[in-house]
């Protein structure tokens, strides 16, 4: 019987794997050989959450024989194992994670299917705020000085109400805690739900014996808080698995494949073996790497080098998986499988990117590793103390749960989250979006920004720049021909020629020459607009050498027009530019484009540092380079070529422009067409980073004060209700000190609408 979860049956059946064969079988006929005996297999590993489920499932999978390499991505929930043949055939992987108590099944990206963890956790999410909210409204009353049997009687409703709570919204911590306790290790779930369960279960004996204080709505809030981060954990890891699996859309399902009798038939794109002859419709993307046998046709290579320009393909002409097929009809032949064309290369070099960045730790993780451990602690020995000085033992630990309660760390949760609040609202001021909170505190770390071209520093399309030395009639005639094409050279020809003014005259025929140009005939005048050397008919000064693109309208081999195309910069570039350098911060460009070209923007932005020509790979082998020489690197690119390095870079950002893809890969996406976005971004994000550090400060001087006053057993739930709550008002008014503009202000009214939607949003 298989062990693949539903979603994964259906691709390895897709993939030819026989549903009903062994682990060990799925395991070898899954993976991908990297050659010298060495495979590869990603497997989905659903119950990992955090740094200890990383540890467990990486130290499991790397003691096995054969077994060379093992990485977990918590984003993508997923382990990538290298490993090597042995006697016995292939390791069992995924029975050696279920003897740990981890489910696993051969990885496949899904479509669009929403992880069902979500709904479960807004389910327990709203389950525990239920209780809470109404068991605080009833401890309000008890606080007020309510009687003994009023008092007994809202404890009892309490009780009530928080069972629900316990039992549905806690099996979420419970489950986890249970399965590491029962493999004998541990993780985050095991302190809560002891701390949960001992609380509530002090609660019922209070209770029972009518005891003047009970904690059940300490217990449920607990929850409540805890499952509101898990679920926001979620979400964000959700944003991430979804960059992935936008760029591996991009690879069509399926091709029509020329049989060798000349038949078409659709096969899907992984059941294609190299050597097979497929055909690419105008407008398709090209399924798998090629190289084109039959036909001519421009394509556009953004994916690949972010070039505006298309690029011409003909016989001969080497193909990656993704591209775009703009204006002709190519016949191809495969030079690749599925498993190994540019976009799974693609999609495996974002995965590892994401998978190194999702290691960052955040300044809440890093303060409560630390915080946590003093915590219980001191209430382990407030209960030592006082129970070794009074043997009551009901009283020792009611103290405990006591410093529990009142070192509960409101103030320090809210010192991280109130400020990114606030920070995304002015964020959003300025046209900018972020994703993810961290985003802000690792931008903040940056010394070297790197910008893609086309797209980023350029707005991203030709535009017709010489319209004014072209002849009215002319500009006209060509508008009349471009209008009957998509490709972006003739747009830009048609809109500039309807801004003109002028009457379009009418053809009897206009035809599309793919990789070419446009032909048009009006009684015995041959026209056409294109190519240079295609429209003449002769060969012409060799356009590679320039930094702009030349299209011709000859009539009968006459030239009648030139018009010259270039890639406009973004508005405000070269102040941008300069302000970065002001601060201090390394500027380079990444562009897949021309020498030339590249050369010529970097001299008009007097940027020093750039390279030209690059891959995907040579992207992220140039942050990787910079990471390693103890550079902090923000990327800002917009192309489906960009996805790769913005996973790559410590934090990432892209316009609104960009692709799909880009935009999910990215940290910040900015909304207008100006780069003004990456200094405002970046002065916002220190300015936070100030606020954070601030919040900390103050967290901390609550504790230092409150926490002897509860080990001393002089704190009531009402005082430990008005302590924690003055903390939190005190964190959320720094908070607002981040201005409208960005900057500090030493005083900011806490009253102002905008300021009350904030802190409604936190809320």
């Amino acid at each position: 019987m298989s062990c693949c979860a539903p979603g994964a049956e259906a691709a390895l059946s897709i993939a030819g794997i026989d549903d009903r064969s062994n682990p060990a079988d799925e395991i070898r006929l899954a993976s991908r050989d990297l050659g010298s005996g060495t495979r590869q297999i990603d497997l989905s590993v659903p119950g990992v959450h955090c740094a200890a489920c990383i540890a467990s499932v990486e130290r499991t999978l790397s003691t096995l024989p054969g077994v060379e390499f093992a990485r977990v991505n918590l984003s993508m929930k997923r382990a990538t194992v290298t490993w090597r043949a042995a006697e016995n055939g292939a390791p069992d992987l995924i029975g050696a994670l279920r003897a740990v108590g981890y489910d696993a099944h051969v990885f496949s990206i899904e479509s669009d299917r929403r992880d069902p963890e979500y709904s479960r956790l807004i389910r327990a999410l709203a389950v525990a705020g239920f209780s809470a909210m109404n068991i605080m409204l009833l401890s309000v009353s008890v606080w007020s000085g309510a009687d003994a049997g009023t008092r007994q009687a809202f404890h009892l409703i309490s009780a009530v109400l928080a069972l629900p709570a316990m039992i549905y919204s806690g099996q979420i911590f419970y489950a986890s805690a249970w399965s590491a306790l029962r493999h004998r290790r541990t993780n985050m779930d095991v302190p809560i739900s002891v701390g949960v369960t001992l609380a509530f279960a002090l609660s019922l004996y209070d209770t029972v014996h009518n005891a003047p204080q009970a904690y059940f709505d300490a217990a449920t809030s607990l929850l409540f808080f805890l499952l509101i981060g898990r679920t926001l954990d979620h979400v964000m890891r959700e944003k991430a698995r979804s960059a992935v699996a936008g760029l591996a859309r991009l690879a069509p399902a399926g091709a029509n494949v020329i049989e060798a009798d000349g038949q078409r038939r659709y096969v899907p794109v992984v059941k294609i073996e190299p050597g097979a002859s497929l055909l690419v419709a105008a407008g398709d993307r090209i399924p798998l790497d090629g190289v084109v046998t039959e036909g001519v046709s421009e394509l556009d290579c953004s994916l690949v080098s972010g070039e505006a320009t298309p690029k011409y393909a003909g016989p001969g002409t080497t193909l990656q998986a993704g591209l775009m097929n703009l204006t002709g009809p190519l016949t191809v032949r495969t030079i690749a499988r599925a498993d190994n064309s540019f976009i799974a290369e693609m999609v495996r070099m974002m995965e590892a990117a994401e998978g190194g960045r999702v290691r960052y730790r955040r300044l809440a993780d890093r303060a409560s590793a630390l915080y946590s451990p003093v915590v219980h602690a001191i209430a382990l020995l407030s209960f030592l103390g006082w129970i070794s000085a009074t043997g009551d033992w009901h009283a020792s630990i009611t103290i405990a749960i006591a410093v529990l309660i009142i070192t509960c760390p409101c103030a320090l949760g809210l010192a991280v989250p109130i400020v990114q609040v606030v920070a995304a609202r002015r964020l959003f001021e300025k046209g900018i979006m972020v994703k993810d909170g961290s985003a802000l505190e690792r931008l903040a770390e940056v010394d070297t920004v790197l910008f893609d071209k086309t797209g980023t520093l350029t707005l991203g399309k030709p535009r017709l720049v010489n319209v004014r030395d072209i002849e009215p009639s002319a500009l006209g005639t060509a508008a009349a021909i471009a209008a009957r094409s998509r490709h972006p050279m003739s747009v830009a020809i048609a809109d500039a020629g309807q801004m003109c003014g002028q009457a379009f005259p009418e053809f009897d025929r206009i035809s599309e020459h793919p990789g070419c140009g446009l032909e048009a005939r009006a009684g015995k005048d041959i026209y056409r607009l294109g190519r240079p050397d295609w429209a003449l008919g002769r060969k012409s000064a060799n356009s590679d050498k320039r930094a702009f693109s030349v299209s011709l309208l000859v009539k009968d081999s006459a030239p009648l027009a030139s018009f010259v195309f270039e890639d406009g910069n973004r508005p405000d570039a070269r102040e941008t530019v300069s302000r970065l350098q002001r601060h201090g911060l390394a500027v380079e460009i990444l562009s897949g484009d021309r020498r030339i070209v590249v050369e010529e923007l970097a001299s008009s932005l007097r940027i020093d540092s750039f390279m030209p020509e690059l891959l995907p790979s040579g992207k992220v082998a140039r942050i990787a380079e910079l990471s390693k020489a103890g550079s902090t690197v923000l990327m800002v690119g917009d192309g489906l070529n960009d996805a790769p390095a913005l996973a790559a870079a410590h934090v990432s950002m892209a316009p609104a422009t960009a692709a799909d893809v880009g935009r999910n890969a990215a940290d910040f996406v900015f909304l207008h067409g100006s780069l003004s976005a990456v200094t405002d971004a970046l002065e916002i994000s220190r300015n936070a980073g100030i606020l954070i550090r601030q919040n900390f400060a103050l967290a901390i001087g609550y504790n230092v004060i409150a926490v002897p006053i509860a080990v001393l057993g002089h704190v009531t739930p009402l005082v430990a209700a008005v302590a924690m709550s003055l903390s939190s008002i005190v964190v959320v008014a720094n908070a607002l000190r981040l201005g409208p503009s960005g900057k500090l202000h030493s005083r900011q009214a806490a009253s102002t609408h905008g300021d009350l939607q904030t802190m409604a949003a936190a809320s």
